[in-house]
Formats: structure tokens, C-alpha cells, sequence
């Protein structure tokens, strides 16, 4: 924290759930007036809380700006000087501006795409988020004053840290053994050598997976790994294409999508995957971003310690159990 001051950094990302699938699925659309709500919402549990200072990352729309005023003169909050462009740097250079100025944990608003961009900022601290994008595995459901009471008894100190906080793993994505993008929930081999609209909505695009986790209630290529027989709690290798068997996986909201399984095995930690394909795209979290040509060595690594993840109801358990919200 920032000296005796319970800090809380706050990211809410604009963009979030307005990317290309929304016109070839039933994905859910967040506008910018429940956003302002929802942050309302977790600025009140951070006041309940004794949080006296949020520090807010920029946005275009200024979501977080509305979403202060009623709380102006209450508690500081604090936009931070930084350059918005409306890319995922924005998120990456607001966190570690956040941690910088002594912000205990980072609440987010947003997907596995926002969470990804925060993630990547290699936090010292915890992150509480908030799901407002398109498949949302990362990020939980939860109502908002409940996300900013749980942030802010971490922030006071009225619960241990270590005692409500877990690791998630992740994947590295490297090509020629240099890390170039990381993924939370999973790592796909496109075909097409192009970024393009980024985002994939069809198993066909692709020839290989590869997932951190088997998350049973997730949309997208993750649902793929959570529809075969695997070893709980592992990470998980799935090569697409005939002479297997066939799944039914939501790969977007709403739609259901057959697809061919060749073979699947476990993702062991710490090891480098080779990719399959000589040249092609690597989909992380459902986005196109890494391309790799022939010649080049694409490969795909499971990390067991990732991002620290605050454990809302564990929280406001152990909070009540120490008399933290009795006066």
C-alpha cells in the first residue's frame, strides 16, 4: 500500500465485449451506462471497505470518471497521467502504474483479452476481475459492490492476503525460444499467416490447442479441452482434425460447433510445446496476435504460477469471521 493509505487500482476497459463475434454469435453486450453502474457499484464496497484511494486508469469513454462523481470528496481517486490509445498497452502500462503507486490489488472490468493485456504486466499484486467481455472464463460473475468489498478488506488489511488469493496458470507463447505473447485460458495454431480481425469464432480455423485449464462452464476454444476425458486441474494438448472422435463445444455464446478431435494429452508444466505447423497464426484467448513463418520455431508453455487471483468470497468470509464490517 501507499504508506497507510489502503490503495486500489481500478481498470475498466471500454472495448471490452464490442469485438467482431458479436456478429456471428449471441454473445451478451455490455453498454457504457451499465459499466458506469457496475464501477458505482465497487467504488461503494471499496468506501465500505475504508479504501481512501482508487487510482483509475483513462478511459475514452470515460466510464470511470461518471462513475466517481457520486464518491467525489469521499475517498481520492486519482486518473493516472498515462497516454490512451485504446489498445491493450493502455492496460498494461495502467497496471504497472497502479502497482507503482502502492495499489494493493487491481480491480478489472472486462474479458480474458483485458485480464490478458493486465496479466502480461508481470504484477507483484492481485487482481479482482470483473466479467464484462465476450467469453468471460477468467473474469468472474459477480456483482460489483461485493467485488469492491473484497478488494477493499484486502487493501485495509483486515484479511491476510496469502489466505484469500491463488495463482492461475497461464501459457507462454514463444517463437524461436523468445517469449512474445502470454494466454490465460488458451493458445490456438490458426492456419491463416495473418492477424486479421484477430478474433476466432470457428474450430476450423484451426489445427491445434492448447489450454491452461479444463473449465467446464467455459465458452469458446477452452470448451473444446472441458468436452473430453482429461485429468482434473492439468492444462491440456489437442490436436484438431480426423481419426478421433467428435465434440459439440459452445465455441461462441449461444452456438454449438462439432468438432474433430484427432488426439488430446496433458500439458505438463514448464515444458516447451513445439507447434505442429511450419507457418501460421497463434490465437491467444480466442485472438489472433503472433504470426510465425517457415523457418521459425513456434512454441506454446504451461506455467503453474500466473497471475494472482483475489478469492471474492473467501474474502468477505474470513473479513466477517475477524469483525471486519462490526463497529
Amino acid at each position: 500500500m501507499n504508506g497507510l493509505v489502503p490503495t486500489v487500482g481500478l481498470i475498466v476497459n471500454p472495448a471490452a465485449g464490442r469485438d467482431i463475434r458479436r456478429l456471428v454469435a449471441k454473445g451478451r453486450f455490455v453498454p457504457d451506462e451499465e459499466k458506469v453502474n457496475i464501477v458505482e457499484r465497487i467504488l461503494a464496497g471499496l468506501f465500505a471497505a475504508g479504501v481512501a484511494r482508487v487510482i483509475a486508469m483513462p478511459d475514452s469513454a470515460g466510464l470511470a470518471r461518471a462513475a466517481a462523481s457520486e464518491h467525489a470528496g469521499a475517498m481520492e481517486l486519482e486518473s493516472l497521467d498515462i497516454p490512451i490509445v485504446g489498445r491493450e498497452r493502455d492496460s498494461i502500462l495502467a497496471a504497472r502504474a497502479m502497482t507503482d503507486r502502492g495499489a494493493a490489488c487491481i480491480v478489472t472490468l472486462g474479458g480474458d483479452g483485458t485480464n490478458r493485456a493486465v496479466a502480461s504486466a508481470q504484477l507483484s499484486v492481485p487482481l479482482v476481475p470483473v466479467s464484462t467481455g465476450t467469453n468471460n472464463v477468467f473474469p468472474i460473475l459477480v456483482e460489483g459492490t461485493m467485488a469492491g468489498l473484497a478488494a477493499g478488506v484486502l487493501a485495509t488489511g483486515a484479511v491476510d492476503p496469502q489466505a484469500v488469493t491463488f495463482s492461475r496458470p497461464m501459457l507462454e507463447v514463444s517463437v524461436d525460444d523468445e517469449r512474445r505473447d502470454i494466454a490465460l485460458i488458451d493458445a490456438a495454431v490458426a492456419r491463416q499467416q495473418y492477424i486479421g480481425a484477430r478474433a476466432i469464432w470457428n474450430a476450423d480455423q484451426i489445427a491445434e490447442l492448447f489450454v491452461s485449464g479444463i473449465y467446464p462452464t467455459s465458452i469458446g476454444l477452452a470448451s473444446i479441452a472441458s468436452r473430453l476425458p482429461a485429468e482434473p486441474g492439468r492444462g491440456m494438448h489437442i490436436r484438431l482434425g480426423e481419426g478421433g472422435v467428435v465434440v459439440s463445444a459452445p465455441i461462441t455464446p449461444g452456438t454449438f460447433q462439432a468438432v474433430q478431435v484427432a488426439r488430446w494429452s496433458t500439458l505438463p508444466f514448464g515444458e516447451p510445446q513445439e507447434v505442429s505447423l511450419d507457418s501460421g497464426t497463434l490465437a491467444v484467448d480466442g485472438e489472433r496476435s503472433v504470426a510465425f513463418y517457415p523457418g521459425q520455431k513456434a512454441s506454446v508453455t504451461l506455467v503453474e504460477k500466473g497471475p494472482s487471483v483475489v478469492c471474492v468470497e473467501k474474502a468477505l468470509e474470513l473479513a466477517g469471521r475477524a469483525g471486519a464490517f462490526v463497529s
